[in-house]
């Protein structure tokens, strides 16, 4: 089995690998997010991206994209411990954590055969979906996990129900 520390690859890993798995016909899903509580909503929308290609990478916000994105209470799990948790997944291949306030450059970069998000985003929404469409790659909505979410799961928490 291997470790979660080992599946967790910076941007430049990224680039040389991605590369070799496009011409190698591997099918790529990528998909993003923060992953500050980790539930399990997350599980099994991270099953079902995994479901749809050979190899998923998993983006993780950094702390300070996290921040802007949710506020300033946010997040309560640093961005190295979310992306080890992240990794320890099965259905995981590869994480790496990103500064930008969206994932627009790793698509770029990685170019994935399919850009998964969950059903709480259209592709209308997805700042990302004209970087797929370009150079021909795939936006796919997963379903929603209805009541998973990391701000539900804090609410539950700071109530006390």
């Amino acid at each position: 089995m291997r470790s979660a520390e080992s599946k967790i690859l910076t941007r430049a890993q990224l680039a040389q690998r991605a590369p070799l798995w496009r011409e190698a016909g591997t099918r790529i899903v990528l998909t993003n997010g923060c992953f500050d509580l980790l539930h399990s909503g997350h599980l099994r929308y991270l099953q079902a991206a995994r479901q749809l290609g050979d190899l998923l990478i998993v983006g993780i916000n950094s702390d300070e994209s996290v921040r802007q994105l949710k506020g300033e209470s946010r997040p309560i799990v640093p961005q190295q411990e979310r992306a080890e948790l992240v990794a320890g997944l099965e259905c995981v291949d590869y994480v790496t954590i990103f500064e930008e306030p969206t994932a627009v450059p790793l698509v770029e970069l990685i170019q994935p055969t399919y850009y998964a998000k969950g059903g709480d985003y259209t592709e209308q929404d997805l700042p990302e979906a004209e970087a797929v469409v370009a150079y021909g790659g795939f936006v796919v909505i997963l379903p929603l996990q209805p009541e998973r979410s990391t701000s539900a799961l804090i609410e539950r928490i700071r109530s006390g129900k």
